[in-house]
């Protein structure tokens, strides 16, 4: 699992993402959420590399208490955070038919359970925003004092049921952030690389990997994820942007300067 995570490093990228999607378990290949599985791949991670380790906590039909468990324990040094309820789907034009279509529920007090447990460990929120909306979700958060500065945003678009893919929405949402604010744009799918460019000349930061697009360009699917990191670290420099080491990315993000290690756990039987 770690040389698959750590895929990309080669390429200086600052900072490793381990999502959901990714967690297997060895008997059956269903997710997993348990603290063990965690705490082995941030071993295994650290032992690789010092990039900046990023969990998720987003699932549908896992218990929050479960979701932010190895938050709590581990303490990666940021974690996601969606910040609101929509429409989650995935539509095929060619057969007219749903391939995918739920709920995605994120209510206001589960987002205030997870601020407050990685409030509680030190841990930076990396704020998942699928539309405008929820952006402003963001506003009764800070006035409350659970959501504090820097603010760290991923500005997702292109998934169906939040905000579409385009520059003009991607200008928009920048706008719309609080000060003291740092962002990245994920597109999904193609969409993926107008949005490379697009945050680089505006002075933000990319999220590239096989979880939003498996395409390299169009009809050409990606080997890897570390294909995928390698053009995007191509076209920030082509585009006159130099890629930060995860040094450097902790110094711009205003991060702990020293890489947070996996906890010694103690073996369990």
């Amino acid at each position: 699992m770690a040389p698959i995570l750590c895929d990309g490093v080669e390429h200086v990228w600052s900072l490793l993402g381990e999502r959901s999607e990714h967690r297997r378990s060895a008997p059956d290949g269903a997710p997993d959420w348990s603290i063990e599985t965690f705490a082995a791949i941030f071993a295994e991670v650290r032992a690789r590399t010092d990039v900046i380790v990023n969990f998720s906590t987003g699932a549908v039909g896992v218990p929050k208490e479960e979701r932010v468990a190895h938050i709590r324990e581990l303490r990666p040094e940021i974690a996601a955070l969606n910040m609101g309820s929509m429409n989650y789907a995935i539509y095929s034009q060619k057969k007219k038919v749903f391939h995918h279509d739920h709920v995605f529920a994120n209510p206001f007090r589960d987002i205030q359970f997870f601020l407050e447990a990685m409030n509680a460990a030190s841990v930076r929120p990396e704020m998942e925003c699928f539309d405008a909306g929820h952006i402003g979700n963001t506003h009764p958060l800070i006035d409350m004092g659970v959501l504090k500065p820097p603010y760290q945003f991923s500005l997702i678009m292109g998934v169906l049921g939040g905000i579409p893919a385009s520059t003009r929405n991607l200008v928009n949402q920048v706008e719309s952030l609080p000060s003291e604010s740092h962002w990245q744009v994920i597109g999904i799918s193609l969409a993926q690389w107008p949005l490379v460019a697009t945050a680089v000349t505006m002075g933000g930061n990319v999220r590239v990997g096989l979880e939003d697009n498996f395409y390299i360009e169009e009809g050409r699917m990606a080997k890897s994820n570390g294909e995928l990191v390698a053009k995007a670290a191509r076209l920030c420099r082509e585009l006159g942007s130099k890629v930060a080491s995860p040094a450097e990315a902790r110094i711009q993000l205003g991060l702990e300067r020293e890489a947070r290690s996996a906890p010694a756990r103690e073996s369990r039987q």
